[in-house]
């Protein structure tokens, strides 16, 4: 099959990526030179996108409780019970929740159906829980939620600062972008972070800032602008207004040593930063979650918006505010109207809109109203007062805050659906219709990347079983409710033609977002589309989407920080690892992105962790007041001091602990209603267990071990269980599947050590030990792929000597901690370039390059 251009899964960077089919589901992965988000680079997700596209675990037909359905039985039972619950009880009593992992196209239908026919706001998105302070920080300061920036300001800059970003981890290419320009120009780079992340490492500057303090620190430096003379007088004379009072609130309390002492930072370091910043009109401020997802996000992306247009860096090349989004269609729903806050295209509730959007679509029933954000969804739905949901392409049962409060709302709501790709996630298992959806590389339309790019997402697999795209399931639900003629589309480009036509109707230009010329095109015009930005370079002309052509200061006051609750005296931080996705519905699927790190780890500064008793390796419970959850302890010096750091991806399905969404608390900024994830009030306590051990199992092995602690990653031809636990362990030979046995057991260590062969293949390995040692699982795990057993395989270890290469540093090459190590010794590596000539570490996405320039350093473990 002839190569196919299509865009990556994954993130909000939108690389473009060129797929060549293989095998019936197999796939080459190639970065796409062309497409300008990447220019032909990838991060390891990316490039082991092949290792995701297989049909384990997937949904392939339609359900009905436990019972397989038609699509028309299915269809007729969701369009039927629908429709009689809002006969009964309101359009209010029903709603959607849709995912950034949608495409536009589908998102577009679903926002028309939810707020054009059935009459209710109540659709919104996982994209709240990530980027709408950014949303509604840009519409308060622009009038418009219009991203100012794009990848090619920072090849422009001369500083980059990163707000609450770990860019290195989870963007990687963009993160290789601001490396090259560093490289090219001497482009200064200033990281914002309480944790000493990879990104922090390579930085000009790094200021550790105290959690949640960033309007403290962004009014100082805003105050500092103005006492020496960098505030733009002529800029915001002409194009900006200015609250009568917005000067006098930062005339006390933003001194250099009270912003310092504020932020917990050396005022050194805050010195260098304000006058680096001062001093530099080409900068771009890039932030993340670490910005958004807070109690007071949207203040803070404001105190963001205040910097830059009080010091005129907006709307020019290398100056700019820049909200980097995490997923790969935030923007495309952002654009649709696929918040419960937005109406569609950009437009918000005003009457005047609310008329448009009627005309446009011939609305039988339109929303007038906003409906629920997120956290007020779930929170409605488990008073009962919505009665029936449809969640598409999310899993809120482990993403939401609060999260066992949210699946005590499923769990009573009389009726939920969910479309997914996946048969069993923590959702779908409240669900009483599963509907299967088309994934990656099966579905057809358009995303939005960080920077307002457009591209295609292009199909080069079938669709299995009965898999369907998004849009068409929503359309035929919607065409069964009574509403034929307006869902009647045919292809995802019938779809894209009247968003290109909604975008420009009666827009005469009160908007920055449209899309002139897609509305007539044609179906080959669109399979050929090529990537483009829509916008241009905003606020060039110095002109906004407001109702004077100003953009606006907003005043923004820094919240008291309280002091450490007695009975929770920890403050957790959660977010990303560099080579998983989400929940790991598709990056758990390999084997090689599992490696980086294999279990859900709590990070804890050294001083904590003495006083506390957690041991390195050890298990410790981090417990909040909405619930708890075990972790394996990782005690790191990069960890501020009274400060945890959790990861969001583990699940039911794949962990016993890591559960992370049970953790922060429901709350939510009051104006973005996006949760606060940073800063949450923590306890963590020791765990010590009876036994430790780990299950290797050839094939899906999907059931989880009942014992204390179980982790769950692929490994090739299977998976492979870390465990721990107290009483019997014996309990756990009944994972074990038939066949050949064979076992050795050390009474005085505890230790029990079982293989079960099939035809002498290794089918499962069981070790379990109370006292003694357990030998690395790479050996063990490979074996499953051998033909025959090698006769050492109760010993752990092939015969001979063999070497540890350690816990894996460069996920693109399969590069693991002691092969490097050895190589830098053996070979004289003096630095991160000769490492990559020597091992390829470091010489695809480049995430792993900051954690090889500290082994060259330091040499230590847990340097990565």
């Amino acid at each position: 099959m002839a190569p196919v251009r299509t865009t990556c899964a994954y993130c909000g960077v939108g690389c473009g990526i060129v797929a060549t089919t293989t095998g019936e589901r197999s796939v080459d992965i190639q970065g796409d030179p062309d497409h300008p988000a990447n220019a032909g680079r990838l991060c390891s997700k990316g490039t082991h996108l092949g290792e995701t596209i297989g049909l384990e675990g997937r949904l392939l037909a339609p359900m009905i409780g436990k019972r397989r359905a038609s699509w028309d039985k299915a269809l007729d039972l969701v369009a039927r019970r629908f429709r009689e619950t809002i006969a009964q009880h309101g359009p209010n009593s029903v709603a959607f929740y849709v995912s950034g992992q949608m495409l536009t196209e589908d998102y577009y239908v679903a926002n028309k159906l939810m707020k054009g026919f059935i009459g209710s706001g109540n659709i919104d998105t996982n994209s709240r829980l990530c980027m709408a302070s950014a949303v509604a920080g840009h519409t308060r300061a622009f009038g418009e939620d219009v991203v100012p920036a794009s990848y090619d300001d920072l090849d422009a800059a001369d500083l980059i600062v990163l707000v609450g970003s770990n860019t290195a981890w989870c963007h990687p290419v963009v993160y290789q972008r601001i490396v090259a320009a560093r490289a090219a120009r001497g482009t200064r780079l200033v990281v914002i972070d309480p944790r000493r992340t990879e990104t922090a490492e390579e930085a000009d500057i790094h200021l550790p800032i105290r959690a949640g303090t960033d309007i403290a620190l962004m009014n100082g430096l805003l105050a500092w602008c103005r006492d020496h003379g960098a505030i733009d007088d002529a800029y915001l004379a002409r194009h900006v207004g200015v609250p009568e009072d917005f000067w006098a609130g930062l005339a006390h309390g933003h001194d250099l040593w009270s912003v310092a002492q504020t932020c917990d930072v050396p005022a050194t370091d805050l010195k260098r930063f304000f006058e680096l910043f001062a001093a530099t009109p080409r900068t771009v401020t890039l932030f993340s979650q670490g910005v958004n997802q807070s109690l007071s996000g949207t203040d803070q992306v404001n105190a963001i918006t205040n910097l830059h247009l009080a010091t005129g860096r907006i709307g020019k090349p290398g100056a700019a505010p820049f909200s980097i989004t995490g997923q790969p269609n935030a923007m495309g729903g952002r654009e649709v109207g696929g918040l419960a806050s937005t109406l569609a295209a950009h437009m918000d509730f005003a009457p005047d809109n609310v008329e448009r959007v009627r005309a446009f679509w011939s609305a039988p029933a339109m929303a007038t109203r906003p409906g629920l954000k997120a956290v007020d969804l779930f929170r409605e739905l488990g008073t009962g007062r919505i009665k029936a949901i449809w969640v598409m392409a999310t899993n809120p049962a482990v993403s939401m805050p609060d999260a066992g409060r949210v699946r005590d709302a499923l769990a009573g709501c009389p009726f939920v659906v969910v479309s997914d790709v996946i048969a069993d996630t923590d959702t779908s298992a409240f669900a009483h219709v599963r509907l299967p959806a088309a994934a990656w590389g099966e579905k057809d339309g358009t995303v939005t990347n960080s920077d307002r790019t457009i591209s295609r997402q292009r199909p080069f697999l079938p669709l299995p079983g009965e898999a369907k795209p998004d849009w068409w399931i929503v359309a035929q639900v919607a065409r069964r409710m009574g509403w034929k003629a307006a869902f009647s589309y045919e292809r995802a480009a019938d779809i894209w033609r009247e968003h290109g036509r909604l975008s420009t109707y009666r827009n005469e230009g009160r908007r920055l977002f449209a899309l002139p010329g897609q509305a007539a095109i044609g179906n080959a015009a669109y399979d050929a589309m090529t990537p483009f930005r829509w916008g241009g370079t905003p606020f060039a002309d110095g002109r906004f989407p407001t109702p004077d052509g100003r953009a606006r200061l907003v005043s923004v006051v820094q919240k008291a920080i309280a002091a450490p609750l007695v009975a929770w005296p920890m403050t957790l931080n959660t977010g990303r690892y560099r080579d998983q996705w989400h929940s790991m519905t598709r990056t758990g699927l390999s084997p090689r992105l599992a490696r980086h790190r294999e279990e859900p780890l709590v990070e804890i500064h050294p001083d904590d962790a003495a006083r506390l008793a957690i041991v390195d390796g050890g298990l410790a419970r981090v417990a909040t007041p909405q619930g708890e959850s075990l972790y394996r302890a990782s005690v790191v010096a990069t960890q501020r001091a009274g400060e945890l750091f959790v990861p969001i991806h583990w699940t039911d399905a794949n962990a016993s602990g890591g559960r992370t969404g049970l953790l922060p608390r429901p709350l939510a900024d009051p104006v973005s209603g996006q949760p606060g994830f940073k800063a949450t009030p923590a306890n963590i306590a020791p765990v010590v267990t009876a036994w430790r051990g780990f299950l290797i199992v050839r094939g899906d092995a999907s059931e989880r071990p009942a014992c204390r602690w179980a982790t769950r990653i692929a490994v090739s031809g299977g998976a492979a269980w870390d465990l721990a636990g107290d009483g019997d362990p014996a309990r756990l030979d009944a994972l074990l599947p038939a066949g050949e046995r064979i076992e050795a057991i050390d009474a005085a260590r505890g230790t029990r050590r079982i293989a079960i062969l099939s035809d002498g293949r290794l089918s499962a390995a069981l070790f379990v030990t109370r006292d003694g040692s357990l030998p690395p699982r790479d050996w063990l795990a490979a074996q499953l792929a051998q033909a025959r057993a090698a006769p050492t395989i109760l010993a752990g270890r092939a015969p001979g000597a063999q070497a540890d290469r350690g816990a894996i540093v460069c996920a693109c090459f399969d590069v693991g901690l002691n092969t490097i190590l050895a190589a830098i010794a053996e070979q004289h590596l003096a630095d991160v370039p000769a490492i990559g000539a020597a091992l390829g570490a470091g010489t695809n996405c480049g995430s792993c390059r900051p954690a090889l320039a500290r082994l060259l350093s330091q040499g230590t473990p847990h340097a990565a």
